[in-house]
C-alpha cells in the first residue's frame, strides 16, 4: 500500500481506533526464562537494523525467549541479519498478519514512534504486558507508555522499551558489530568482488528514501573519480529505484552492483568496504551494525537521532536553521530546494573520506 495512504487511514481511522478502544491496565511483575515476546516493527530498514541492540539486550536477559517480529514487507529483509529474531511476519501480507495476532504473547512490544494503528493491533493481541512509546492517543493501548525524544540516537529509544521488563540492564553502548551476514550471501558477494583483486574499495550508496536527501549522482561521481585517483576501488550499491544515479556515477573501472544485490548481500559488500559514503538511508545504519567506518551527508533528517555515533563515524550536517525539518518520518515540501543538502561540497567529501582512509581512528 501507498505509504502516504497508510498514514491518512492512520490518522483518521488509527486516531479514531486509539481513542475508542478501551484501555489496559493489566501489569505483571516478571517474566520466565521462556518468555514469548511479539515485537512491532514496521517501517523502513533503518529502523529495523537500529532496533537490533534492542533484541540482543532481550536475548542476553531471557536467553530462552522466543522472539517473534510483525515486520512489513519493505523492511523484513532486514531482519535475515538478526539472528536473535525466532520468527518473522508482515503484517502487508494478510495471511501472516492473522497468524502473528492470532497467537498469545507474554510481551507485546510497539516499537513504532508515531502512527496507530500498530498500537491498535498491540492492544487487541492477547497479551498481560504491552509496551510503546507515549507519543499520542497510542499510549492508551498500553500498559506501559514510555516517552520519546528526538533528541535520543535511536538505539537509546528502542533500548528503552525494555525499562519496563524485569533484569534488563542499563543502558549501555551497543556492540560492533551487531548484525550478522548470513554465509550464503557472502559467498555469493565474494564471487562479486573478484575483479578487485583485494584492492582496498570504497563503496558509494547514492540513494535515499525521499528526493529531499539525494545529494546528486553528479557529486557522487566527482568523489569517486577523487578517490579512485588516490587508488581506491569504488563500489556502488543500491536498488531498483538507483539505477540511473549508479551509472554515472560508476566510471569504466569502477564497479556498479546496483539492482545486482539483495540487502543481505549488500551488507556482505558493506562488510569488506574500507569506507560507506551514504546520505541519512538505511544501508548506513546497516554499515554502522557492521562496524564499517561511514562518511554521512545530513540535511532534512534529525542527526540527534538518525546520525552514526563513534570515532569512526563523520557526520557532514550544515546545520541550516530550517534543518532538520522530517518529524516522525515526514518532511515538508521544501522551499530551498533542499539547500540543507546542496551546500555540502564535492571537496569537503573527499577530505573527510580520505581523513577516515588514510588516518583511521582506533
Amino acid at each position: 500500500m501507498n505509504i502516504r495512504i497508510m498514514k491518512y487511514v492512520d490518522g483518521v481511522v488509527g486516531r479514531l481506533l486509539a481513542n475508542g478502544i478501551p484501555n489496559t491496565s493489566y501489569r505483571p511483575v516478571k517474566h520466565g526464562p521462556k518468555a514469548s515476546f511479539l515485537i512491532i516493527r514496521p517501517g523502513g530498514i533503518g529502523d529495523a537494523v537500529l532496533l537490533t541492540p534492542a533484541l540482543c539486550e532481550l536475548k542476553n536477559t531471557y536467553p530462552n525467549c522466543h522472539i517473534t517480529i510483525l515486520a512489513e514487507r519493505r523492511n523484513a529483509s532486514a531482519f535475515s541479519l538478526i539472528p536473535e529474531v525466532d520468527q518473522l511476519y508482515c503484517y502487508d501480507k494478510p495471511a501472516e498478519l492473522w497468524q502473528a495476532v492470532s497467537k498469545k504473547y507474554d510481551v507485546v512490544i510497539d516499537t513504532e514512534q508515531w502512527h496507530r494503528l500498530s498500537a491498535v493491533v498491540a492492544r487487541l493481541i492477547r497479551s498481560p504486558m504491552k509496551i510503546g512509546f507515549a507519543t499520542n492517543e497510542r499510549c492508551r493501548m498500553f500498559t506501559y507508555s514510555l516517552p520519546y525524544s528526538h533528541d535520543e540516537y535511536e538505539v537509546s529509544s528502542f533500548k528503552r522499551l525494555l525499562e519496563p521488563l524485569v533484569g534488563v540492564s542499563e543502558q549501555a553502548a551497543p556492540p560492533f558489530p551487531f548484525l550478522t551476514i548470513p554465509a550464503t550471501a557472502q559467498e555469493s558477494v565474494g564471487k562479486l568482488l573478484a575483479t578487485l583483486d583485494d584492492k582496498p574499495f570504497v563503496t558509494i550508496f547514492p540513494g535515499a528514501s525521499i528526493p529531499e536527501r539525494r545529494w546528486g549522482a553528479d557529486r557522487f561521481r566527482a568523489v569517486a573519480a577523487e578517490l579512485a585517483q588516490k587508488g581506491y576501488g569504488i563500489v556502488v550499491v543500491g536498488g531498483a529505484l538507483d539505477l540511473a544515479d549508479a551509472q554515472t556515477i560508476a566510471g569504466e573501472s569502477d564497479l556498479n552492483l546496483a539492482g545486482k544485490t539483495s540487502l543481505a548481500e549488500t551488507a556482505a559488500v558493506l562488510a569488506r568496504s574500507a569506507l560507506l559514503v551514504s546520505g541519512d538511508s538505511g544501508v548506513l545504519h546497516i554499515a554502522v551494525g557492521l562496524g564499517i567506518p561511514t562518511v554521512s551527508l545530513f540535511g532534512p533528517g534529525r542527526a540527534l537521532k538518525w546520525a552514526p555515533r563513534g570515532e569512526h563515524h563523520i557526520v557532514i550536517n550544515k546545520g541550516l536553521p530550517c534543518s532538520p525539518c522530517t518529524t516522525f518520518g515526514t518532511t515538508p515540501p521544501c522551499p530551498c530546494n533542499a539547500r540543507c543538502m546542496q551546500e555540502i561540497t564535492v571537496a569537503e567529501v573527499v577530505t573527510h573520506c580520505l581523513k577516515q582512509l588514510e588516518h583511521p581512528a582506533g
